[in-house]
């Protein structure tokens, strides 16, 4: 019951929907630094591990202390959004799905694409099920990562894994006719879903860039939480 609780609770399920998280190849969440890109991203995966789905976390900015730390935080945010729960249960929960977590820390010069396969392959081998959707934070959206991006798509199609990126913004850059930041317009073909967060009136604004019918919604999330919230009259 609690799982469900929380995944109902989720600004994911109102902004994406939790049976639309895997229905991707590529998806995007954007924003300036700072903003809340990454916080954004462990609730995407938060609702796969509350679903029993196995998820790999991928960092070229963080430790794997700090990745550990975002869920956490993560986690205790959601539980918190949904009022009183007891902690001891809330707990047991954490410690049962946290265990289909994986973080995985790299900078950008040991970063390859070429490890993350031979991880994936080793599920295969000890025939275990394969992650739902892996996360990718740290990527240089500024520079030409084709390569990298051509590679990752194949472990998409090769094994049915949905990834995530962070894709970095900045501040006095012009967005494209239909919204864009430069980052996913030139590359807005690869790319299924995409969100992107930018500060309104001391709460976060996510708009829906692209994602079918729900391109172009709007919802406003609590800066410190995430979690969602009404707009005011």
């Amino acid at each position: 019951m609690l799982k469900k609780d929380l995944s109902l609770r989720s600004p994911i399920e109102k902004i994406i929907g939790i049976e639309n998280i895997t229905d991707s190849s590529f998806g995007a969440v954007l924003s300036r630094a700072g903003v809340g890109k990454t916080r954004f991203l462990v609730q995407i995966a938060l609702i796969q591990l509350l679903n029993d789905e196995k998820i790999v976390h991928v960092s070229l900015d963080d430790s794997m202390g700090k990745i550990n730390l975002r869920y956490n935080e993560g986690y205790t945010n959601l539980v918190d959004s949904i009022g009183y729960v007891d902690p001891q249960k809330a707990l047991r929960l954490w410690d049962d799905i946290s265990l289909n977590k994986v973080g995985i820390s790299y900078n950008e010069a040991s970063f390859d694409t070429t490890k993350i396969k031979d991880y994936l392959k080793s599920f295969k081998k000890a025939r275990l099920p394969l992650p739902a959707i892996m996360i990718i934070d740290g990527l240089n959206f500024d520079e030409d990562i084709t390569d990298i991006l051509e590679d990752l798509r194949s472990l998409n199609q090769e094994f049915n894994i949905s990834i995530w990126f962070a894709m970095q913004t900045h501040r006095d850059e012009s967005l494209s006719k239909d919204g864009y930041p430069v980052q996913l317009e030139t590359r807005k073909q690869l790319f299924d879903k995409a969100l992107f967060l930018k500060p309104v009136n001391n709460k976060i604004q996510a708009v829906v860039l692209k994602d079918g019918n729900k391109t172009s919604q709007k919802f406003l999330l609590n800066p410190a939480t995430m979690m969602l919230v009404t707009e005011d009259k």
